[in-house]
């Protein structure tokens, strides 16, 4: 889990994915009305205020975990579920008529949602080939497995 596969350049995809998530996080406790719990209630979303709140807190700390390339593979997990959800809750919906900024059907709803199918397909990546060299989970792993190394010659 742990595991920091992937060539340093992979950074560059874990601070995309990681900065949208944390900044969305920040703009619900900022914009409530908008993009938290006002957002949530309009979309039909129960106990909005509840869920808003808790999905603010996840964005922020799994983004930031996954800036940092901390536990990447396991804050990635939970975003996933975030993503889907905002798909199914709030994208699907704009494939009836009326569609998106008036643009029905599937161009509407691919248009609006090429951001969430972005970030879909960053964490999946993010899974698949971990936070690559240049992340905190790296260096935790080289310091283990120097540690290991070292009461294996004392031994």
């Amino acid at each position: 889990m742990l595991g920091a596969d992937g060539p340093a350049a992979v950074i560059c995809i874990r601070v995309a994915v990681g900065l949208v998530f944390l900044s969305e996080g920040i703009q619900k406790f900022l914009y409530p009305h908008t993009l938290g719990p006002g957002r949530f209630d309009r979309i039909g979303i129960p106990a909005a205020t509840f869920f808003a709140n808790l999905d603010g807190v996840v964005e922020i700390v799994c983004g930031t975990l996954i800036v940092l390339g901390l536990l990447t593979r396991l804050a990635a997990v939970p975003l996933l579920i975030d993503i889907s959800l905002a798909i199914v809750l709030t994208k699907l919906r704009e494939l009836r008529p009326g569609g998106f900024g008036g643009i029905q059907g599937f161009w509407g709803m691919a248009h609006d949602a090429r951001t969430d199918f972005a970030m879909m397909l960053g964490l999946i990546f993010l899974l698949w080939v971990g936070p690559g060299h240049w992340s905190l989970d790296s260096m935790l792993v080289q310091r283990a497995s120097e540690r290991i190394s070292a009461a294996d010659g004392r031994s």
